[in-house]
């Protein structure tokens, strides 16, 4: 996707949201579509896009697949429908076909089919991080090296792939969680003594600094994005310091409590300058609550990946579950935090954020947008499916008092609670737009 980036900023991040939001959209869709076509319900148009047809053809079942002009999400429009919205039986139906129809199928099948666009949302998410397991295995139990990572000049590197490590400095290694600590007793410094079994032998090599200022990640929609830094650049210092390890980052980072930082990073054998203020965000502590740091948006990684070993499909599949699961719970948090007053109002952001993390995730590279794509598919998964009329949520609320009472409700409540609902929808998207200019 590299090659796209060069079209320019803004466009490219128009180019990039209209990509992932048209993926995310149709798969939800899909959804509807699907499991309503399974549960006998018959639809009528799905389309891409919103606005006048371009073109389209209609497939044996009867159903209309059309591109339409304005390429921002897209609809199902099921027999009987009013609108796209599936805003009841806005149309004569024939009294044989109502079964047909969304309002006159049995509660299960609507249900079924109004909750499918949400749960395939997950499912796209679940299959997209399961694929990245697949494709990338999971570190071997014990510390071992695998790929090597370029280094700047001056720091020592006589590691090799395959070593595995014993031992840094005075400090032994067995786990992961040991090397880690090893990394916090070392002293900053260009090199260390590792003890490493290479080829069944036991040596002592030189070796980095376990902890680089290495950028690992880097968040869509912070500070380094936004600054153009990628993951594999090294910091080499901050307003002119020389640091060497990512604690002394962190520090600096906070220390400037929001005021721009020059930053001078390694990149391919080069050295440039970025300029970067970082932000303040509300971050969960373990122990429960919330609390306020300073971030510019990236993680840390080494001069080195871990050796990895394949993992089957089903614990693939099933450590994606899990972490659509971690998303849908970190979404529930916030969304709590934000409504009791933990957090501040500005962590709800809207579409202009959403759009310029889209473009930075896309300008990082293929692998980060599609791994973005599946983090956003999560987000408007979990927020169809809020409780509130108009979106599926809504509907599924509907059908849970229908199914509690016997009846639906009345059309008199329901048009009042979907015309709350829409105005709550509305209210909150132009809130998170204001955010997006003033936070």
């Amino acid at each position: 996707m590299d090659f796209l980036a060069g079209i320019g900023g803004g466009a490219w991040t128009l180019i990039a949201f209209i990509i992932a939001l048209s993926i995310i959209v149709t798969v939800h869709e899909y959804g509807h579509y699907i499991v309503g076509r399974w549960s006998g319900i018959r639809a009528e148009v799905f389309s891409l896009g919103f606005g006048p047809k371009l073109f389209g053809r209609r497939d044996r079942r009867g159903t209309y697949w059309q591109v339409a002009a304005v390429p921002l999400g897209g609809y199902v429009l099921f027999h009987g429908d009013a609108n796209a919205a599936s805003a009841g039986s806005g149309r004569e139906v024939d009294p044989s076909s109502r079964r047909q129809t969304l309002e006159g199928a049995p509660l299960w099948a609507r249900a079924a089919t109004v909750a499918a666009g949400p749960v395939f949302n997950f499912v796209l998410s679940t299959l997209i991080f399961a694929g990245f397991l697949l494709l990338r295995g999971v570190p071997v139990e014990t510390p071992t090296v695998g790929e090597l990572a370029p280094v700047p000049p001056g720091v020592e590197m006589a590691l090799q792939p395959g070593d595995a490590i014993l031992a840094i400095g005075e400090h032994p290694v067995a786990s992961w969680a040991d090397l880690f600590r090893a990394a916090e007793a070392v002293p900053p410094a260009p090199g260390h003594d590792w003890t490493v079994r290479r080829d069944g032998a036991q040596m002592v090599v030189r070796g980095p600094d376990p902890m680089p200022a290495r950028i690992g990640g880097v968040a869509p929609g912070g500070a380094a994005a936004a600054a153009g830094l990628r993951p594999g650049d090294v910091v080499l210092r901050v307003n002119d310091q020389p640091i060497a390890r990512f604690d002394e980052l962190r520090s600096h980072v906070e220390a400037a409590e929001g005021q721009p930082l020059t930053l001078q990073i390694w990149r391919d054998g080069a050295t440039r300058q970025v300029t970067l203020s970082p932000k303040e965000q509300d971050l969960p502590r373990a122990e429960g609550g919330f609390e306020k740091r300073w971030l510019i948006g990236i993680t840390a990684d080494n001069y080195f990946a871990p050796a990895t070993e394949a993992v089957g499909p089903f614990s693939a599949l099933w450590q994606g579950m899990v972490q659509v699961w971690t998303i849908i719970q970190s979404s529930l948090t916030g969304l709590w935090a934000m409504v009791t007053g933990q957090i501040g109002a500005c962590n709800l952001g809207g579409a202009i954020s959403i759009a310029e993390s889209t473009g930075q995730a896309a300008n990082a590279g293929a692998a980060n947008f599609i791994w973005w794509i599946a983090i956003l598919s999560v987000a408007i998964g979990f927020l169809n499916l809020l409780p509130i009329p108009v979106l599926d949520g809504g509907h599924l609320a509907f059908y849970a008092w229908e199914a509690a009472t016997g009846r639906p409700p009345s059309a008199r409540a329901r048009d009042l609670l979907s015309g709350i609902g829409l105005a709550l929808v509305v209210g909150l998207m132009i809130f998170g737009l204001s955010n997006d200019l003033r936070c």
